[in-house]
């Protein structure tokens, strides 16, 4: 048995009052009905699902209401291989911008499609305004010459402009993608030089934390980079901190207001063009920790079904409800967030601090939830990390704000420890789905989900989500999902928000090299899972790139953050890398800990550590080194970079590009390495 995994089933946390009024149950009564089946649970109609991936995904098309102007003959061959990448849907001619603009539930028109709100302001946008928007500003584009698979870009915090940006931009066949302004101009010049955009949106400062940041000077150097500019359009996002567009470069046109792009644009209606199903849509990029980030390009029926999968069956999201992620537009969850609209559920973009505004004590921590109580949010979406943050202050916040509307919480970004899981239901309430949450960027989208009409269990994402052929591989290729070890995390069926492309010369060979080379044909994804055979759930253990693996033993990194922030409170955060050099040989599990504000490092608090990780876990689990460190470097997206801190403890000359948020810090660590 694997370390760490005992016989006694996990905690049940949640059960749904009534799962038969639930869209996971009615997709499966669905599906029994029309194919003369019975399931005995959720996990009998994701096999279903993956046995049969043409009619799942025909089905999945008509009972989410995918709009199209051209219907299809077929979702997908049953016998297709992943790589090179099927086509789904390859008859269908359809608009991605049409399907979040015009869903098929056909929502009041004076409804509201969009609440934004920023740490100090409210704004209420309804479906009629919004179309409207997006009319304007896709008339401009056209007007300024913007044409089917040109690139747009956003530079760009989370509210409604960014949203019109996009969906203008889908509107007229173009592609999407978007950093946000906190981000630094080499990062987003290692990005969008790559893809070479002809239009971007900009705003003209951000406001974090209270304070205003400038973004003027950035937005100079990035668009003297980018020869094929036709336009910079400016969004007043932050009032008083105007930017002169004359002091902004742009080749081949020039900078300008948002109000003066689109204040020329005639009565034209708002049109959208009738695409083939797989025309691009977005641009993401993979975190690029060790070398320029990969453009990973993502398709417009790829990304709308699989979303809609999600939303209403996995997560039963309905007309009038509201959806709210914590994110920034540079993360995937944006997507999956904005992607909300297509299922006629108002979505909320929230720009700012989740501990802002402040209370009369001068703390934060209910801010989020008192957004929720304020704004009637109905699923609300995190990170793991602000969950924990939250357990560590012991916030119990339904004693403090009444959070009626709330039905589900979803965390992603990192691993969410047991303890969090029995945290959320003491604070949040017992009848909240806490959904645990895991797909990526190179998806989109997830490959473990939140059911209906399955149970949550204490330290476990519920189940695989439909047709996601999931599996648990060891390192020599043998399936090890039902015997409950850890393995890498393999699909090893085509499913259609695989990415269409990598965009670039060299996309084809950096495709194939990502995802389908350490075990040809089926997709590894770079996770460390275990699988549980008892209740189906989805134990993330961190990425497997960062397996730690001594004395032969692999385990994933978070079950050691797991231990260290449940049990220590003074600890703010860690870093768990295994170190093997040249001439080792073994592998030494080196535990960096930032301590938290007010706290010490001491050799008791190292004594403490090694006790109750050898109890919680076992004796192997335990660190050889554990040692301070002033910060942890993260992605621009918030993860934990532990690779190029295990490759320079490893001795291997790591070039870190400016996709690590934090660089600076690496320093520390090579000098850390040269002395120990």
């Amino acid at each position: 048995m694997h370390a760490g995994m005992d016989n006694v089933a996990p905690k049940r946390l949640w059960e749904h009052t009534d799962p038969n009024s639930t869209k996971t149950y009615a997709f499966k009564r669905h599906v029994e009905s029309k194919f003369h089946l019975e399931f005995k649970d959720y996990e009998e109609l994701r096999q279903w699902s993956i046995a049969n991936i043409n009619d799942f995904w025909e089905e999945v098309w008509h009972f989410t209401g995918i709009n199209a102007s051209k219907a299809f003959t077929k979702a997908v061959d049953d016998n297709a291989s992943m790589f090179p990448r099927p086509r789904f849907f390859p008859d269908a001619r359809l608009n991605f911008a049409e399907n979040l603009l015009y869903p098929s539930c056909n929502p009041d028109e004076n409804s509201y499609a969009v609440i934004e709100a920023n740490e100090e302001t409210r704004g209420h946008v309804t479906w009629k305004e919004l179309r409207e928007k997006v009319r304007q500003c896709s008339a401009a584009m056209r007007k300024l010459g913007v044409r089917e698979g040109d690139r747009v870009a956003g530079y760009v915090a989370n509210h409604c402009n960014a949203l019109v940006a996009m969906l203008a931009t889908t509107a007229t066949g173009a592609l999407w993608t978007a950093m946000s302004p906190d981000t630094g101009a080499h990062a987003v010049l290692d990005r969008i030089k790559q893809i070479e955009p002809v239009m971007l949106f900009a705003d003209n400062a951000v406001a974090y934390n209270g304070k205003v940041h400038e973004v003027q000077e950035k937005l100079k150097i990035i668009t003297k980079e980018i020869p094929q500019l036709k336009a910079c359009v400016i969004f007043e996002t932050v009032p008083g901190h105007e930017i002169d567009p004359k002091a902004i470069f742009v080749a081949q046109g020039k900078a300008c207001s948002h109000m003066e792009f689109v204040q020329s644009v005639s009565d034209e209606k708002l049109d959208f063009a009738q695409l083939q199903s797989d025309h691009p849509v977005y641009i993401l990029y993979s975190s690029g920790t060790t070398g320029k980030p990969k453009c990973i390009v993502h398709g417009a029926i790829g990304t709308l079904i699989q979303h809609k999968k999600e939303h209403v069956i996995q997560c039963d999201i309905r007309p009038g409800d509201r959806l709210f992620y914590f994110t920034t537009c540079t993360w995937m969850m944006w997507h999956w967030l904005v992607s909300g609209l297509a299922t006629g559920a108002t979505i909320v973009l929230y720009d700012g601090s989740p501990f802002r505004p402040l209370d009369a004590k001068g703390k934060g921590e209910l801010a989020m939830p008192r957004l929720v109580e304020e704004l009637g949010i109905t699923h609300f979406g995190t990170s793991a990390k602000y969950l924990s943050m939250l357990e560590q202050k012991d916030i119990m916040a339904n004693k403090l704000v009444k959070m009626k509307a709330l039905k589900a919480i979803y965390s992603t970004g990192s691993p969410l420890a047991s303890s969090t899981f029995e945290y959320v239901y003491r604070a949040f309430g017992p009848d909240i789905n806490l959904g645990s949450i895991t797909g990526g960027t190179d998806i989109i989208s997830l490959f473990g989900a939140p059911s209906q009409i399955s149970p949550v269990f204490a330290g476990e994402i519920q189940v695989r989500g439909l047709g996601m052929a999931v599996e648990a591989w060891d390192f020599q290729g043998k399936n090890v999902t039902d015997t409950g070890e850890p393995g890498d995390l393999i699909c090893v069926k085509p499913f259609p928000c695989q990415p269409v492309m990598f965009y670039g010369a060299e996309g084809e060979k950096l495709y194939k090299k990502s995802y389908f080379e350490v075990f040809p044909g089926v997709w590894h994804h770079g996770d460390f899972v275990r699988l549980n055979p008892k209740t189906g759930g989805l134990v993330m253990l961190g990425r497997s790139d960062g397996v730690l693996k001594p004395s032969g033993v692999r385990f994933g990194s978070s079950e050691i953050y797991n231990v260290v922030l449940e049990h220590f409170s003074e600890i703010e955060d860690a870093l768990c890398i295994g170190r093997r050099r040249e001439n080792d040989t073994d592998e030494v599990v080196v535990l960096f800990v930032k301590i938290a504000q007010g706290a010490n490092f001491s050799d008791e608090l190292v004594k403490r550590l090694k006790e109750v990780i050898r109890k919680e876990l076992s004796a192997r689990h335990v660190p050889g080194i554990i040692d301070e460190c002033p910060d942890i470097p993260v992605t621009i997206n918030g993860k934990k970079v532990e690779v190029a801190v295990k490759q320079i403890l490893c001795g291997t000359n790591v070039k870190t590009s400016a996709s690590v948020a934090n660089a600076d810090c690496l320093d520390w660590y090579r000098r850390w390495n040269n002395e120990h």
